[in-house]
């Protein structure tokens, strides 16, 4: 599983909009790599931001 599959599998087990290091704690791996991987499903628009530095998943 790569870094944005883990990020993804962790918004959706999260009952609300995390940030990246708490994203990064749960998923037990570092928060650069989950900044990078942000920014790539933004990019993809399969996650959103309802909330200056929260993210969660789009449906």
């Amino acid at each position: 599983m790569n870094i944005t599959e883990v990020v993804i599998k962790t918004l959706k087990e999260a009952a609300e909009p995390l940030k990246a290091g708490e994203i990064a704690e749960k998923a037990g791996i570092d928060k650069k790599e989950v900044d990078k991987a942000i920014k790539e499903l933004k990019k993809e628009e399969k996650i959103t931001s309802p909330k200056r530095c929260y993210y969660s998943i789009n449906e």
